[in-house]
Formats: structure tokens, sequence, C-alpha cells
């Protein structure tokens, strides 16, 4: 089926290279700031800062980014959000000691405020280019091709830091967001979102404060939606798990005392296990929405069971394994909730509603980043301690999503009715939604 939809769909396939090539750089990116820092300052701080620093502008700017995804031609808007990204990461060559540090946080902040705008289009997109059949193995293939980019970009990443220097990385991200737009370019699909939507009149419909409203009106009224948009932020609350592994790489298993192929190594095994988990649970599954939704609750335990094993972790092969383990579990979160929102919500509701899934899981993987660095840092923590107790932490969404599920109806969970459609002003057509 995955190669099938690669063959055949070529609006996806090119949407899928665009992706692949962008996120490959990214995780080139990424190894190479995150021993820059640590070089740089040799702060568990400044590196928590950073991914603040990558989480937080998404969570401020995700309210309007959604507006946006919902008005305009999204095609476009994922173009200009390439180029945008592109010509500003090329201001990570500037950065040449700690007295640039500064450099690194606004290149970065920049470059993920065009993401916020980016990722909901590029979301939201992919359920007007594929079949209802097509949907979970798109996703999935989606989210193996981001594991397998994180794997092979960490890998090779940390060793061509070590090898050729952080600038080498930093430029092959910035031309891989130029070969994106160019990809991106060449699909052909009707990128406007869904027709009907009524001109803007007035000072709050142009800031976009009718069309927040109408967003929220909408999701109050359907509770397992709202609770949807929320896997994600449950995942992000243990977010600093993401930080640890960094520290990880540096402070318990360095590589012949290297901190950027440490980090290359985990990151790399966190990048099979997000790979491995959708595709393995779709065959094994199946895809009909009501096992994605039983799925969700085990998968936060399956995360936080491994992490705590890390944490007696002896060796780098024993704590990558127990890595890919977590991140198995972690992919199953991510994907399966994309997937279920993908097949509720309207077209013309989708660009805000995965804008606010991210703002949410930004803003709280901003919080435990910042939790997990003041730790390292200050409360003598050390990281096999808070490998543990993040581990924990992923019990809590999972028992919650347990329990909420539990007190659903049945009648929830059905499709929307051609009436309930009218009376909501929604007149797509309403196949595919969840059973």
């Amino acid at each position: 089926m995955y190669f099938s939809i690669l063959r055949t769909n070529r609006n996806f396939r090119l949407l899928y290279i665009g992706q692949a090539i962008s996120q490959l750089g990214d995780w080139f990116n990424a190894v190479a700031v995150y021993a820059l820092l640590l070089d740089l300052t040799g702060s568990a701080t400044a590196v928590a800062w950073m991914m603040i620093v990558q989480f937080l502008p998404i969570a401020l700017v995700g309210p309007l980014a959604g507006v946006v995804v919902d008005r305009v031609n999204r095609r476009r808007l994922m173009i200009a959000a390439d180029l945008v990204r592109g010509c500003l990461i090329l201001g990570l060559l500037l950065v040449k000691s700690a007295d640039h540090i500064w450099i690194a946080y606004l290149v970065m902040a920049l470059t993920v405020s065009a993401s916020a705008f980016f990722e909901p289009a590029r979301t939201a997109t992919i359920p007007n280019i594929t079949s209802a059949e097509e949907l979970l193995p798109a996703n999935a293939l989606s989210s193996a091709t981001w594991s397998a980019m994180l794997a092979v970009g960490a890998s090779i990443g940390g060793l061509m830091t070590v090898a050729l220097g952080r600038d080498i990385a930093f430029a092959i991200n910035a031309a891989s967001f130029f070969a994106s737009a160019l990809f991106i370019g060449r699909t052909r699909y009707d990128a406007n979102p869904a027709a009907g939507r009524p001109p803007l009149r007035g000072l709050a419909a142009i800031a976009g404060v009718s069309d927040l409203v109408e967003g929220i009106r909408y999701v109050r009224h359907r509770s397992h939606v709202g609770a949807l948009i929320f896997v994600k932020a449950g995942w992000g609350l243990a977010g600093g798990v993401l930080l640890l592994l960094t520290i990880f790489g540096q402070r318990v298993f360095p590589v012949a005392g290297s901190t950027a192929a440490g980090i290359g190594v985990l990151y790399g095994a966190r990048g099979l296990g997000a790979g491995l988990g959708p595709i393995a649970l779709r065959w094994i599954l199946g895809q009909k929405p009501q096992t994605l939704r039983r799925t969700i609750g085990p998968a936060y335990f399956m995360v936080g069971v491994f992490y705590v094993a890390l944490a007696g972790a002896p060796t780098l092969p024993i704590a990558a394994l127990f890595v890919m383990l977590a991140h198995f579990g972690g992919s199953i979160l991510w994907v399966f909730s994309t997937v279920l929102l993908q097949m509720e919500v309207p077209d013309r509701f989708r660009g805000r509603v995965f804008a606010t899934e991210l703002a949410l899981v930004t803003l709280t993987s901003s919080i435990s980043s910042y939790w997990t660095g003041f730790e390292l840092d200050h409360a003598g923590w050390s990281p096999r301690m808070l490998s543990f107790a993040l581990g924990v932490m992923f019990c809590v969404p999972g028992a919650l999503w347990l329990l909420i599920q539990s007190r659903w109806r049945e009648a929830e969970l059905e499709p929307l009715t051609q009436s309930d459609a009218a009376e909501s002003g929604e007149e797509e057509v309403l196949e595919g939604r969840i059973g």
C-alpha cells in the first residue's frame, strides 16, 4: 500500500519527497545546533532554552497561523514558508563564539515561527490529496519518513559535524528548504480551503477573531475532537526527554569523547522507533477508528516504561534500544491522533485545529524542557533520575485517556448526519468520518 501511494498519487509523492529532503536537513541541523551550544557554553540549560525557542514561538503564532491556513491557498503558503526558512537558517553561519549565541536563538525562533504556518498546512492538505483508504498509510509513511530522516540525519549529521564542521550541516539544511519548495511547487490540486467562507468584513474578521471563535465553538461541541487535540500535548508534558537525550549523549554515553556522535546515536534510535511504530501497528491492528482510539492509552504507558528502563541502561547500545522502543510508542500517539483528527474534522476547520494542536504540544514541551534543564543544572538531578521521573510522568496522560474514553457515549463518536452538518454550517461531504 505504501509504495502504491507513492507510485500512483503524484501530488502526495511530490509532497512526500519535499518533506523527506527538508527533514533530512533539519536533523543535520539539530545535532549541529545542540552540539554547538554544549561546546560553547557547557550548559544543559542553554540547550533547554534552544528547545524552548524551537517550541514556544509555535505556541504564540499558532492561533494566527490556523486562521491563515484556513483562509489562503495552502500550497502557496507552504512554498513561502519553505523559502523564508531556507533564507533564515543561513544566519547560523554567523555563530562563531559564545558572544554570538543570541543569533542562534533568534534564527531558530524565526524559523520555527514559519514552521507554525507550514506544518498545519501540510497536515490539512493530506486528506485533500488522498483517498479514505490512503489516509492512514499516507500519515504512517510521512511519520516513518520523518523518523527515517531523524535516524539517518541525526546519525550522519553527528559524524559530519565532527568530521567537516557545523557550517556544512547548516548549509545543507538551508538548501533542503529550497528543494522542498521546488517539489511542493510542482503539485497540482485545489489548494484553497473549503468553499463557502464569508468575505472578510470588519476589524475583528480581518484580525481572525471571528474565525478563532468559530473554531472554538466547533471543538466545544465535540468533546472527542477536543480530547484528540490534547493527545500530543500529553506527550509534550514529558517532552524534556528530548533534551535528556542530548545530555545522555554528552555526559553518560559519549562516543570517543564526542558530544555530537553520542547525541546522533540516541537521536537515530529515536527515529528508528518512531518509524516502525505506526507501520507495524497498522499491519497488526488495521485502521478502524475505534481501534486507533483504543491504542492511544497503552501507547503512553509504553513510552513511560522504556524511559524508566533508560534510567538503568548500562551501555549505549542498550540505551539506544530502550529509546527506540519508547518512541515506537510515541509515534503511535502522534500518527493515530493525527489520522483521527483528519477523518473527523471538516476541511474548513482543519487549519485551526491542527495549528491549535501544534501550539499545545510546543507549549507543554517548552515547559517540560525548561524544567528538565533547570533540574540538571541547578537542582543536582542526574540524567538517569530525570529519565525515571519523566517516564513516570507519561503514565498520567495515559491514565486520563483511558478514563475519558471509558466515558464517551457511542453516539458522540458517530459521524455527523447531513442535518447536523447543515446546523453547524458544514457543507462538505461527510463520508469517511469517524464511525
